[in-house]
């Protein structure tokens, strides 16, 4: 379903948009032979489909994770950001280190020791534009086309979207309530590498997976990066929800104990502020030097201001305060969804139930598929994340991504409401 096709039955396109994408379709036929292989495979991802339909007024979005900015010291920020510029402003304004700046390198080995990270070093940290990008670095590094990148079922669409432009083979491993299945990673290395595969890393989000929620069993996490170092995999871990624990201590990360084979990522989008767009990659240090010339022909240097306003925050500011205050939010906004999904939900329908993070993974029965019903739930006034926008498949899935992080618990309640009647019609269909 293509991002113009979602836009106009939302409604949210005027005609001289679509006449100007006519326009566009029928103009390009002269240059399609101009396009490389890798353009093929570079697709429009169903969230920023949604998110663009999110914007119609009277919806009740539970589509988008986004963070909570509401609870940030704005005003303070204003102040912060105004000095910056005007104590700093030649140095803020200019090219930076392409490995990004000392202090913002240093004060992030802080704020991996607090996830359980002790003994980073700031040579072995690259500044990145979010972790997107440290994922795309990452693909040009490391993978050809053709190579084989193992992923959770299901995962991140950003990471998939990455993956599928650099023409990798991608391959799922199942998981479970605990997370990935370390038998399952096992088996599918073992026939991908007998049928001649090339399988280069396994990409995992640990903590509050994105879509499903869940997290990585602690007695787990050791033993798959035994399974892909003894196979010579490398593990690409991104980490951008693990502070973000609604009780308890973070589990330790992946890297924690294994320097040496984790490419670990990190983000400030979730913990801070994503329109900075500054995030990072631990890498070890026998790659660091080729990820890090790989990360600055891209971008050539990360944008100075947004690192000092970052550095400004993490030295000023209350940062682990505000993370506490994020967990409380997010605990009540997890708390009011479960509940509203338990009062609502038809029978048939089951749901995860999330530690930390921004997500529920909801499955209904087989044989429903997800994607059809969206322009049913903009019907009725709620927005979700088909579940196949987290999969390479191509197969209808019976799955669908509820996010709950920037939406008040009442308006969550009220969303869950109006989406409930859409499944039980479709469940009522099989």
């Amino acid at each position: 379903m293509s991002h113009e096709t979602l836009d106009a039955a939302a409604g949210t396109l005027p005609a001289e948009a679509i006449d100007a994408i006519e326009r566009a379709a029928t103009s390009a036929h002269r240059h399609d032979e101009l396009f490389s292989e890798r353009a093929a495979n570079i697709r429009q991802s169903a969230v920023r489909d949604v998110f663009d339909i999110s914007m119609r007024p009277g919806l009740v979005s539970l589509a988008g994770g986004s963070p909570y900015l509401q609870s940030l010291p704005l005003e303070r920020l204003a102040a912060t950001a105004a000095k910056i510029i005007s104590e700093d402003g030649l140095t803020a304004l200019q090219y930076s280190s392409g490995q990004g700046s000392e202090e913002l390198r240093a004060q992030i080995c802080e704020v991996m020791a607090a996830e359980g990270i002790r003994d980073a070093l700031p040579q072995n940290v690259v500044i990145t534009a979010g972790s997107q990008s440290a994922q795309d670095v990452a693909t040009k590094v490391f993978c050809n086309p053709g190579d084989v990148v193992l992923v959770e079922d299901p995962t991140y669409v950003g990471a998939l979207n990455t993956f599928e432009a650099y023409q990798v083979q991608v391959e799922t491993v199942a998981m479970d309530e605990s997370g990935l299945v370390p038998d399952l990673l096992e088996a599918r290395i073992a026939a991908l590498q007998l049928a001649g595969k090339n399988v280069k890393f396994l990409y995992t989000i640990p903590n509050f997976n994105n879509p499903s929620g869940i997290t990585l069993a602690k007695e787990r996490r050791q033993k798959v990066v035994d399974i892909c170092r003894n196979a010579n995999i490398l593990v690409l871990e991104d980490n951008p929800y693990g502070l973000l624990r609604y009780s308890g201590e973070p589990l330790e990360p992946l890297r924690a104990e294994n320097p040496d084979d984790v490419i670990y990522m990190g983000s400030f989008s979730k913990i801070f502020a994503p329109g900075l767009r500054i995030g990072w990659a631990l890498v070890p240090e026998h790659l660091q030097r080729r990820y890090y010339l790989a990360a600055e022909a891209v971008t050539l240097c990360p944008p100075a201001f947004n690192q000092m306003l970052v550095s400004a925050y993490l030295r000023d500011y209350d940062w682990k305060g505000q993370i506490g205050t994020y967990r409380g939010l997010y605990a009540e906004r997890c708390n009011a969804m479960l509940a509203a999904l338990t009062e609502h939900m038809p029978a048939g329908t089951t749901w995860t139930t999330p530690e930390g993070g921004f997500f529920v993974w909801v499955t209904l029965p087989e044989g429903v598929d997800t994607y059809p019903l969206l322009h049913k739930a903009i019907d009725a006034g709620v927005v979700f994340i088909p579940g196949a926008a987290f999969t390479p498949s191509d197969e209808p899935s019976n799955k669908l991504r509820l996010a709950f992080s920037a939406v008040p618990p009442e308006a969550i309640a009220e969303g869950v409401r109006r989406l409930a009647p859409v499944l039980q019609e479709a469940i009522a269909a099989l």
